[in-house]
């Protein structure tokens, strides 16, 4: 049986990277509170993780909605497993020309990719801080991406956005790893080997090659490899890119 939770913020198909972690928590023995706005996508990876014998129940709330994601972690709070592991993976990402961009775009994804990283942060470090205990992991998880990094043309949007999530995660790590809560920010430096990609554009993934694309089990690898380090040495960034990428 679990003995503590882990909660996936950001969960789409299966064959993406939300799913991804959300079935490698459960593996891993949490309790996996699995967050999105899919009713349907929510329950087909529930469905998965039980049928392999773990434990997982869906979370339905909207990351830029306050009131939304205080009910959702009430749920985890009175769930009698505390919060070890929670990852920030929601996010949206839509290229266009910047004179095409309109303001109501820009602040969609601002909400989704960096409000909602705010927002979400508060509610989960308070419920953290509540339940700590001498010797216990409490683990705060963001997806970032090369946008975090660089604004490339076309993305001024997304650019914005992960980058101004990058220094959130700078600052909530610098304020609440000396109280014991690890925060660090996953860089996927690439294209990901998902569902979105592979249906979308097969032939460009095709075209990357072997090892072109970025596994999604391999990125599962990095963020749970973070999770595990002892407190004497803790990654605050950490990129994972493709062999092959240029960077």
């Amino acid at each position: 049986m679990p003995k503590t939770a882990a909660i996936i913020f950001g969960v789409g198909p299966r064959e993406g990277v939300g799913g991804e972690l959300c079935c490698r928590a459960a593996r891993e023995g949490f309790h996996v509170f699995v967050n999105g706005r899919s009713p349907e996508k929510l329950a087909a990876i529930v469905a998965s993780i039980v049928a392999e014998g773990g434990s997982a129940e869906p979370l339905l709330a909207d990351v830029t909605l306050e009131s939304e994601i205080i009910a959702a972690m009430d749920k985890v709070a009175s769930s009698g497993y505390p919060l070890e592991l929670a990852i920030y993976n929601a996010g949206n990402n839509r290229p266009e020309p910047f004179l095409d961009v309109s303001p109501a775009v820009f602040e969609d994804l601002w909400r989704v990719i960096c409000l909602g990283g705010f927002i979400v942060s508060q509610q989960v470090i308070k419920l953290m801080l509540s339940q700590q205990n001498e010797g216990q992991k409490q683990t705060l998880l963001f997806t970032g991406a090369s946008a975090s990094l660089r604004g490339k043309a076309g993305f001024s949007a997304f650019a914005a956005g992960k980058g101004a999530l990058r220094m959130l995660t700078q600052s909530i790590a610098r304020e609440f790893g000396p109280q014991g809560i690890h925060v660090a920010h996953i860089l996927i430096d690439g294209v990901v080997e998902g569902e979105k990609v592979r249906t979308r554009f097969p032939e460009y993934i095709d075209g990357l090659g072997e090892d072109g694309a970025l596994k999604l089990e391999e990125i599962a690898d990095a963020y749970l490899s973070v999770h595990a380090q002892g407190r004497s040495a803790w990654t605050q960034e950490l990129d994972v890119r493709p062999y092959k990428e240029n960077f």
